[in-house]
């Protein structure tokens, strides 16, 4: 009696448990009226937003949607004062803005558009044409990839998305339901859909053999399991954009002395290449494995708040020395935020 107990219970459970966005048609689900309520404030069309956010994050799979809740890759830029994470992108170890909710995250997204001059003419398009907003994104310089129009057109037809253009915050719901007829089974989305109907009905009460919070508890005790040592022998060596030199980025505190044994290169030899004044390393380091070039792979960088010469010729493969004096600078001299960097030619006499 106590196993079928046990079984109908984890039946329930299974049936009523939250739908998770592990896939495209899930991230639609979750996310479509997001955009549809965008869509209603700022003008832009709902169906290229949730293309958007369906590409930039790998249906909600990329590790700044997981970890930063940045589901349209914006970076920090001048103006951002909230938090942010370090993520490769064009370059290793770049800021990137971090939201405490994905919607603010789609809200964002929304004023970066809404406020910029090089999207100006997207909003003289017709709100519900999100062929011409595909490419009058990609004209704007949103994205280097050149079939970027085409991709984001391919996920709108694919998905249907422009029905999304065709309806309101209030009926998005009800739009994602017809496409996904299936959702009626799921009593969270069906919550949301119709919270008035659900509170009607008689409360289910099942009986699980474990506290709501154990397994939250759980994944901390196998996080406390995973030993730094483990954690380091799990760096990878990649490739910089820069000619492609190797490098790695330090998960975890550790002392130059574990990556030299690891990777059998000298201490002296990854103290000159790395132009380091200390054994220790800190988590998010980046580390070049071989002595890195005179010159960037572009030609100039605005320095972000907080950085240093040295910040940035680890992010650009470029030796410190040459650096300083490409951009007629003292050693030790710090650039001010937003400051012209130059990577590969030397700045100009003022």
């Amino acid at each position: 009696m106590k196993r079928l107990f046990l079984l109908v219970s984890l039946l329930v459970l299974s049936k009523f448990s939250a739908q998770t966005w592990a896939t495209e048609d899930q991230y639609i689900q979750k996310f479509a009226q997001y955009a549809v309520e965008e869509m209603e404030k700022y003008k832009i069309p709902a169906s290229i937003t949730l293309a958007q956010g369906l590409l930039e994050t790998g249906g909600g799979q990329s590790r700044l949607a997981q970890e930063g809740k940045n589901h349209f890759g914006i970076k920090c830029k001048e103006d951002w004062t909230g938090k942010t994470m370090k993520h490769t992108d064009d370059a290793p170890n770049e800021c990137f803005r971090v939201y405490d909710d994905p919607r603010q995250s789609y809200e964002d997204h929304s004023i970066f558009l809404s406020t910029r001059k090089y999207y100006a003419n997207l909003f003289k398009l017709d709100m519900k044409d999100y062929k011409a907003w595909a490419h009058g994104l990609k004209k704007a310089g949103y994205a280097t990839n050149p079939r970027y129009a085409s991709i984001l057109i391919g996920k709108i037809e694919k998905y249907k998305l422009y029905e999304f253009d065709n309806t309101t915050s209030k009926e998005a719901l009800y739009a994602v339901l017809k496409m996904y007829p299936d959702l009626k089974d799921d009593r969270i989305f069906m919550a949301k859909l119709e919270p008035a109907k659900v509170v009607k009905k008689e409360p289910v009460t099942v009986t699980v053999p474990y506290k709501q919070t154990s397994y939250v508890q759980q994944q901390k005790r196998v996080e406390k399991i995973k030993t730094k040592a483990e954690i380091l022998n799990s760096i990878l060596i990649k490739s910089h954009p820069n000619e492609g030199l190797k490098y790695i980025v330090i998960p975890e505190e550790t002392d130059l002395q574990f990556i030299a044994n690891k990777f059998r290169i000298s201490e002296s030899k990854l103290m000159k290449w790395n132009e380091l004044d200390s054994d220790v390393l800190k988590k998010n380091d980046i580390i070049f494995l071989e002595s890195k070039n005179s010159d960037g792979n572009k030609p100039t960088y605005k320095a972000e708040s907080g950085e240093d010469m040295h910040d940035i010729a680890q992010k650009f493969g470029i030796k410190l020395n040459k650096l300083y004096a490409k951009n007629r600078m003292d050693e030790g001299q710090k650039p001010s935020a937003g400051q012209l960097i130059y990577l590969i030619d030397k700045k100009p006499k003022d």
